[in-house]
């Protein structure tokens, strides 16, 4: 098994937008002229999405054509908008006789806390994103839907970290899978190789960790007006053969990456989704591609925190 790129993937393009200032961006998966099948996990209680039911093994559509990761909460759903445009000026989509359809599936994090709460995502930008992706743009750290991602946050903005999108992407004989993560956790980061915290809940120095989830376990008591500005949103790819029931059996079991490398995870205050995208002909086993999939989705994980920058008054790995 080697690392590769996560450029390397065949029918992928990648790009990002942000608006640095406002703490805010979008990053999207361009996913080929004839689009791909596609599956989706969702364990958060608190997702904001669009086209979800798309990948629902009972829905038609057995292909979609892009997939948008992106900031701005509920506001953010806007951005597929300019996806749809930018395919369909290049005769991309479903075909319905008088144009062609672009199915175009969203999901967005918190970041309205960051920096200007009223500047969002929107088809705008997401179109940019589309253009950008014809060179490829892509980054770890502070850009696209990592621009304004948070770790860290149970007791509020006050004690969280910087963090960012992340990837990390292998190689096994002719088989890839590969991971692109937005990291806005309540909870803590951890390398799940070594056990250790790499980010997350800050003591009042600013500079030593408190522990999240022994700290919410301190009470049992119901919390009404409990803090949702998170969400982790990840894509996971494979040019191994699926279709789209498969694919969210992969994605369901890519959430143990999640789980190994963020503590709390999947809770009420989270929408944590991830979806699965199959780009290639390659004949592998759905569960070695799942379990590759947590393994790759867990270092996408850390190395979202580890490339962040410092921003907004919040510290990053780097600046510890």
């Amino acid at each position: 098994m080697k690392e590769i790129p996560i450029t390397s993937f065949r029918n992928l393009k990648i790009g990002q937008a942000e608006n640095t200032a406002a703490g805010t961006g979008c990053t999207v998966f361009l996913l080929g002229q004839e689009g791909a099948p596609a599956g989706l996990d969702v364990r958060g209680g608190g997702p904001a999405s669009r086209e979800s039911e798309l990948l629902k093994p009972l829905a038609a559509a057995q292909v979609i054509h892009a997939i948008v990761l992106a900031g701005g909460s509920a506001f953010g759903l806007d951005a597929a908008g300019g996806v749809m445009r930018y395919l369909e000026e290049r005769g991309i989509g479903f075909d319905v006789g008088v144009t062609k359809v672009p199915l175009v599936c969203q999901s967005d994090l918190f970041d309205l806390t960051v920096a200007d709460a009223h500047t969002r995502p929107d088809a705008a930008m997401a179109y940019q994103a589309c253009v950008n992706a014809e060179i490829g743009n892509y980054r770890d750290g502070n850009y696209g839907a990592g621009t304004g991602a948070t770790v860290g946050k149970l007791l509020g903005m006050d004690h969280c970290m910087k963090s960012g999108i992340g990837s990390y992407a292998v190689q096994v004989g002719p088989l890839q899978v590969g991971a692109v993560v937005a990291v806005n956790a309540l909870g803590d980061i951890y390398d799940y190789e070594t056990g250790r915290k790499a980010a997350g809940l800050l003591a009042d120095d600013g500079r030593t960790f408190l522990d999240s989830e022994l700290l919410a376990l301190q009470s049992i008591e119901v919390k009404e007006n409990k803090f949702v500005g998170n969400t982790t949103i990840g894509v996971v790819f494979t040019n191994a053969r699926f279709d789209k029931s498969r694919l969210c059996k992969i994605a369901g079991m890519a959430q143990d990456g999640y789980a190994r490398a963020i503590r709390p995870v999947h809770t009420t205050a989270d929408g944590d989704s991830i979806y699965a995208v199959s780009l290639g002909d390659v004949t592998a086993d759905q569960d070695v591609v799942g379990a590759l999939g947590a393994r790759v989705m867990a270092k996408a994980i850390l190395r979202a925190v580890q490339a962040a920058e410092p921003a907004y008054g919040f510290p990053a790995v780097s600046s510890l």
